[in-house]
């Protein structure tokens, strides 16, 4: 029987891995700080930005948190850099800088 992402550690055999270790559920990036190699670094300018919503659903790692209808800053745990937000931006509330710039 094969384990759960939650479950799958150092000690874990490979036996009870699925083939390959591929993991088949979803979520999993929840677990672990997946934005620690991250060479750019987008910054949000908050008072440029009008709300319009659109970098949340292009952010392929949920990483633009919303809360009460609005958009917060990065969850930087997450966050690869990889500058989509930045690039569908329309008001510039977004800007990509190399990390530690």
């Amino acid at each position: 029987m094969t384990k759960k992402a939650s479950e799958i550690n150092e000690s874990t055999p490979w036996q009870e891995m699925t083939i390959g270790g591929e993991i088949y559920e979803g979520g999993t990036s929840a677990l672990v700080n997946t934005g620690e190699w991250r060479t750019m670094i987008p910054i949000f300018h908050e008072e440029k930005c009008t709300q319009c919503m659109l970098c949340v659903p292009f952010c392929p790692d949920s990483s633009i948190p919303v809360k009460n209808g609005k958009r917060k800053d990065f969850d930087f745990i997450h966050c690869k850099g990889c500058g989509i937000c930045f690039k569908v931006c329309p008001c510039k509330a977004i800007s990509y800088e190399k990390v530690g710039a």
